[in-house]
């Protein structure tokens, strides 16, 4: 399973998307594609909208048995925060608990 959340994405890219993923929701792709097909279509995708934003969360065999990536501009980060992904909005290096 793979969820790409993406920042204003343009008509020839959205509609790329729309070959392999379902559209819930604005900008929000969900499908169930292999590692080799998602890793293509992101890459083409950086190719040809270098300033688009995106986070992406797709299975992978882990503790948590997901991964998730930000590519471009995006108000949220991946943080590794005791072995764990975790998605920050804001964050302060200050106030963050060494594990």
């Amino acid at each position: 399973m793979t969820v790409i959340v993406a920042n204003d994405t343009p008509p020839a890219i959205r509609g790329l998307l729309k070959r392999w993923f379902v559209e819930p929701r604005p900008n929000v792709f969900v499908g169930s594609v292999n590692s080799r097909t998602r890793d293509k279509t992101l890459a083409y995708i950086r190719r040809n909208a270098p300033g688009l934003g995106m986070l992406v969360i797709a299975t992978e065999r882990s503790s948590q048995g997901f991964s998730i990536e930000c590519f471009g501009d995006t108000p949220r980060r991946p943080v590794r925060l005791c072995g764990l992904q975790v998605l920050a909005e804001a964050w302060d290096e200050s106030e963050a608990a060494p594990c």
